[in-house]
């Protein structure tokens, strides 16, 4: 048995001194109050949050193609990325992987085989610190999308399937000289590429959007994989996209699309960098807003896995969120919404998912977050 003492505990609806005793991987009971049991581990007044679980981030990716056009091997790559979410105090992963590219030098545009078996084999032999499940992100404009779905196909780790379309002049680059500073800043595409991409991206739309939605839409239904759309900007798209049977709504760009969402009982997914940064690299709604607004479920780091503890804080002195409403955006949200119920608080029965978190003023007056120590169903893994 491992008890952790002298700890600030954040549980569903309060902050209280305490200490947790975990047995089996499990957490066994919730105590106020120091324990006097020898060997019991003091955490010196540190935070003791669930451990989080991140829904939507574009890390592996990252990994696996460091550079544009640059491929690097499979297993580091997932090694690095695992050792990064872990080390951010995230403990449940849903890699998002994104298929259907035209760009045949895109990680987008190349096939999965490889890097879903290395993600089964390392989860299968317990190499990797955090637990890997799979979000699915299918671009439906993209001439090979289902054929690039086809090695997730009955796999149990997917999760999470959304429905997304870049293309340029609409949703999130509604503005093109914003999808031009992306494309050509972190794809490294020539003026001459994004201008032919643009000019294809419309005809792609109307060939092939369609049914690639309908085809997503319903193998979700049939596999019961939880279905989200993305990047809507209107109260349209909302409404089209629950009537697919989406639940979700990642990253809304309108407070009208969020508001909607919400109608229909979407659950909405902000980006951490937009609470960080103060708002969207992309002239969007300001997620600090949304949560002002009530009209924010869930906080994703997308690209900076570092950006769920900094929002997660940001928001107590911003937003109004006290720090448990904060910390479910991270935890115990995310895990419902995808159907984990054995996680996501700190509370006797569920997995002991665990982090330990210290908090420390920076000279502007902001809330810094230190993870200290990290355990998953008990075992400290950072």
């Amino acid at each position: 048995m491992t008890i952790f003492t002298n700890a600030q505990l954040v549980l569903a609806n309060e902050v209280v001194r305490g200490s947790v005793h975990l047995e089996g991987g499990h957490i066994r009971s919730v105590d106020t109050g120091s324990s006097s049991l020898p060997g019991a581990i003091d955490l010196e007044g540190d935070y003791l949050w669930p451990g989080m679980v991140e829904v939507h981030t574009d890390n592996f990716e990252r990994h696996l193609m460091p550079r544009p056009a640059v491929r690097w091997d499979d297993a580091p790559a997932l090694l690095a990325h695992d050792a990064e979410i872990a080390s951010s105090g995230i403990t449940t992963v849903l890699d998002a992987l994104g298929v259907g590219e035209a760009d045949p030098d895109s990680v987008r545009g190349s096939e999965w085989d490889s890097v879903l078996a290395h993600v089964a084999e390392f989860s299968q032999r317990d190499l990797l610190r955090a637990e890997h499940f799979l979000h699915v992100r299918c671009e439906l404009p993209a001439p090979n999308t289902l054929s690039l779905f086809e090695p997730f196909k009955e796999n149990p780790l997917v999760r999470m399937v959304s429905l997304m379309d870049h293309t340029p002049g609409q949703r999130q680059w509604e503005n093109i000289q914003h999808a031009w500073i992306y494309f050509s800043g972190k794809k490294g595409w020539s003026q001459a590429k994004f201008d032919a991409r643009v000019a294809q991206a419309k005809e792609d739309q109307i060939r092939y959007a369609q049914p690639h939605r309908a085809f997503f839409a319903a193998y979700c239904k049939a596999h019961g994989i939880t279905l989200a759309s993305h990047d809507d900007t209107t109260v349209a798209h909302v409404e089209q996209a629950y009537a697919e049977g989406a639940s979700v709504s990642e990253f809304p760009t309108t407070v009208a699309a969020a508001q909607a969402a919400h109608a229909h009982g979407m659950v909405t997914i902000m980006g951490g960098p937009n609470v960080v940064r103060g708002g969207s690299h992309s002239g969007n709604v300001s997620a600090t807003e949304l949560a002002r607004l009530g009209l924010m479920d869930i906080l994703s780091s997308d690209y900076v896995p570092g950006s769920l503890l900094s929002a997660t804080l940001r928001l107590t002195e911003v937003a109004g969120l006290t720090l448990p409403q904060a910390v479910a955006l991270v935890t115990r949200n995310p895990a419902r919404c995808i159907g984990l119920q054995d996680r996501g608080e700190i509370a006797a029965g569920l997995r002991a998912d665990l982090i330990q978190i210290r908090t420390v003023s920076r000279a502007e007056g902001r809330q810094q977050g230190i993870v200290r120590a990290v355990w998953r169903a008990g075992v400290r893994v950072a």
